[in-house]
C-alpha cells in the first residue's frame, strides 16, 4: 500500500500536521433520514472517525472481508432465472431482423434489374415489383411474362450485372 501524504521535510512545523488531521476527521452527525432502508429508529452504525494511523488497519479489514465475500459467492446456488433476474444471461435474438424486407425494398425502390437464381438453375431476369412473406413479384423487361416466384424455390439472387467477369 502506498501512503497518500505527500512527503514533507522533516523541519516543518508540527501545526501543519495538525491542520492535516483535522481534515481527514468526520463529525459524528445523527441521522434523520429514513429511506426505508431499515426499520424505524433504527439509522445503522454511527459514522466513524477516520485517522491517518487507521487507515492500513482499515485497508486490511476491507481486503479480508473482500476475500471472504468472494468465498461466500462460490459456495452459493445458481440463482434462477426468472422473471425478476436482474441479467447474466443475453436474451434471445429477434426472431426477425427485417434485413431480407429492407433489401426487398431497396432493390423496389431503386427499379433494379435482379437475376433470380432458382433451385433448379433456371435463371429469371426482372426487377422485383412486390414481395409478401411467401414469395415475391418479378416484373420482366425482356417480354416475358410476370411471374410470381415462392421464395422457397429461390436458390439465391443478385443485382445484374454484378457477376460479369
Amino acid at each position: 500500500m502506498k501512503e497518500i501524504m505527500d512527503p514533507m521535510p522533516a523541519g516543518e512545523a508540527t501545526e501543519k500536521d495538525n491542520f492535516a488531521n483535522r481534515k481527514l476527521i468526520r463529525p459524528t452527525l445523527a441521522r434523520t433520514e429514513n429511506h426505508g432502508n431499515h426499520a424505524p429508529g433504527n439509522h445503522g452504525p454511527a459514522p466513524v472517525q477516520v485517522h491517518m494511523g487507521d487507515r492500513r488497519e482499515r485497508m486490511e479489514r476491507m481486503e479480508r472481508t473482500d476475500r471472504i465475500d468472494r468465498h461466500d459467492r462460490s459456495d452459493r446456488p445458481e440463482r434462477s432465472m426468472g422473471m425478476g433476474g436482474g441479467g447474466g444471461k443475453k436474451p434471445a435474438p429477434p426472431e426477425q431482423t427485417n434485413a431480407e424486407s429492407f433489401y426487398y425494398q431497396k432493390q423496389m425502390q431503386t427499379r433494379t434489374p435482379m437475376v433470380i437464381v432458382l433451385r433448379d438453375g433456371e435463371e429469371v431476369h426482372g426487377v422485383i415489383e412486390w414481395y409478401d412473406r411467401n414469395c415475391i413479384k418479378v416484373n420482366r423487361e425482356s417480354g416475358g411474362p410476370n411471374l410470381m416466384i415462392y421464395k422457397p424455390a429461390i436458390k439465391y439472387m443478385y443485382k445484374e450485372g454484378e457477376n460479369q467477369r
